[in-house]
């Protein structure tokens, strides 16, 4: 039998959740986790892990088809698209499965089902009632649907259509240009179909550093990706052999026929039939509101994760877990997370990275900056990798050598950029970044350059 009073329940076992359960059980917390689907949640299962697995395999695939330029011959190119989704799968299941064997090391009550808030300190499962002196919301979240673009799983995918396709589309069109739909569009083009993407903002990946959207843009419809800007889909016209996507562009309707619709407008909390109606906890357009802490509206009832709002991303789950298990402990280690340093990656090709301010929020904030850049194409390891496509870009505070924003293109930014946050969290100045050697040959050295940069001082540039 399952014991059923706990000092901590989690409801969710994504990468808020688990991170969160594995944190209090160091602390000698009695704590249980609730899980409706499967462990490590949609980014362990149908997010993150799996697209990077698919985007990999695309990566392969295009190195492969350019291995003449590296003096290597390689005839009759394909791909066993069968092949290339299983892997995925199975890399997800293989990570789902460790993280149920961490949560069982840590000795983490795992407890299979949906869980609802039932009152002050009480959470059913189905007909079970289990109770907690704090109790943790980590539902995460779900892909927002637009009117008239419901997916059907045939012809209009969400990202988990998009994940396991049983045959290459040859032709698609994306509904959204932020991280999840240009992986996508990046990995379907890559892999042979001819893709469109249609954007509402006026740029693509519009959270980014206006010239890195440039440059993203510029890069994309180079490898023949159409990208419209400011662009609205008005409505799908659904035949046996395709989809007529009606686009609005200022004021005029450019009609697209193609095979698949991926929509990628965004996500919604995962807030309805969990209970929130029974308790205190304010919900403010499908998410969570909660203080530094995480703490909700109701005493001892805390949400962590996607739920809560932007930015989602996996990460931002896992950091805000332990800082809630923390603050609940009461260790002295606790402290409220500092948004402008979270870091957010795109795993399209090239890849994008940042943190921090875009130059114009720098601007707009009242900073008066310096601005440093360095392209790819002056650094030795890049080259020589054949990958001379790229920028670094950072923003600091002229009065006080701040570094308040860092935006990258190109390959390994998402592995690069954590040197930055690092900079950032630690409230380094461009002297110090000025004064760290860099190692040679390194993609890194350009980041050394873009500081040095910035204050009129680059070298190879």
């Amino acid at each position: 039998m399952i014991d059923k009073n706990f000092d901590v329940i989690i409801i969710g076992g994504g990468p808020g959740g688990y991170v969160a359960a594995i944190r209090a059980a160091q602390l000698k917390m009695k704590v249980a986790v609730i899980e409706a689907n499967h462990l490590g949640g949609i980014c362990l299962n149908w997010g993150c892990i799996p697209t990077k697995a698919l985007l990999r395999s695309s990566e392969v695939y295009h190195l492969i088809n350019h291995a003449d330029e590296f003096g290597i011959e390689v005839k009759d190119v394909s791909f066993d698209l069968k092949k290339v989704v299983e892997r995925s799968r199975r890399v997800a299941k293989q990570l789902s499965g460790g993280i149920g064997h961490l949560l069982k090391k840590n000795k983490v009550t795992v407890i299979d089902g949906f869980g609802k808030l039932q009152g002050k300190g009480k959470v059913a499962v189905g007909k079970d009632v289990y109770s907690a002196k704090h109790i943790i919301v980590a539902t995460g979240a779900r892909a927002r649907v637009l009117p008239g673009l419901e997916p059907d799983g045939k012809q209009v995918w969400t990202y988990k259509e998009a994940m396991v396709p049983e045959k290459m589309p040859k032709s698609l069109l994306v509904v959204g240009s932020g991280a999840i739909g240009i992986e996508f569009a990046s990995f379907y083009k890559t892999m042979g179909a001819d893709v469109t993407v249609v954007e509402v903002m006026d740029r693509v990946l519009p959270v980014e550093d206006e010239e890195i959207s440039a440059l993203a843009r510029k890069s994309f419809e180079k490898q023949g990706m159409k990208i419209i800007t400011g662009g609205m889909v008005k409505k799908l016209d659904k035949a046996k052999d395709g989809v007529t996507v009606h686009v609005e562009v200022k004021g005029k309707i450019e009609k697209i026929k193609v095979e698949t619709v991926i929509s990628a407008v965004g996500i919604a909390g995962n807030v309805k039939d969990i209970g929130l109606e029974k308790t205190k906890a304010k919900v403010d357009r499908g998410h969570i509101e909660t203080n530094e802490w995480l703490q909700t509206g109701e005493p001892n009832v805390y949400a962590i994760g996607d739920v809560t709002g932007p930015p989602w991303l996996a990460h931002k789950a896992s950091h805000e877990g332990v800082i809630c298990i923390e603050k609940i402990a009461g260790s002295k280690d606790a402290h409220p997370m500092n948004k402008s340093n979270i870091p957010g990656c795109t795993y399209c090709h090239p890849q994008v990275a940042s943190v921090g301010m875009t130059e114009a929020a720098a601007k707009e904030a009242g900073h008066k900056v310096k601005v440093g850049r360095f392209p790819f194409m002056g650094n030795g390891k890049a080259i020589a990798l054949g990958e001379s496509e790229g920028l670094i870009k950072t923003v600091f505070d002229e009065k006080t050598g701040e570094l308040l924003g860092a935006h990258m293109i190109g390959a390994e930014v998402t592995e690069l950029i954590q040197g930055y946050v690092v900079g950032k969290t630690a409230e380094l100045t461009e002297a110090e970044f000025m004064h760290t050697i860099f190692p040679h040959p390194t993609l890194s050295e350009m980041m050394h350059e873009s500081v040095l940069d910035a204050y009129g001082k680059a070298i190879h540039f």
